[in-house]
């Protein structure tokens, strides 16, 4: 699988000075230190994509059973007892968050 990008100014991306594209380390990747944005010139994370995504393939994620291994069952019983030490909260979102995120039931 190979990637092409194009850019509206390919000068911009050829300052020695500032080079955020780089070659990643496993071969066939490519890697931009920053933030990138799609759809939108402020991007606030590390991706942001504003409109839908589309996935060809699986999306890997930490909490994913497929990482992890020597997943056992715990005693049930020390673990009820350690979320009673927690402390839980309920919360509104803000109204900006919300009406940027598309979350209607704050």
């Amino acid at each position: 699988q190979k990637f092409f990008f194009q850019a509206s100014n390919p000068g911009q991306f050829e300052n020695d000075n500032d080079v955020l594209w780089q070659r990643g380390h496993i071969p066939e990747t490519i890697v931009y230190h920053g933030r990138v944005g799609i759809n939108t010139d402020a991007p606030d994370e590390a991706l942001v994509v504003c409109g839908n995504a589309k996935v060809m393939g699986r999306v890997m994620h930490p909490s994913d059973s497929r990482a992890k291994q020597n997943i056992q069952e715990v005693d049930t019983n020390e673990q009820l007892r350690r979320i009673t030490q927690m402390r839980l909260v309920e919360y509104d979102y803000k109204p900006e968050f919300a009406s940027v995120m598309g979350i209607k039931d704050t």
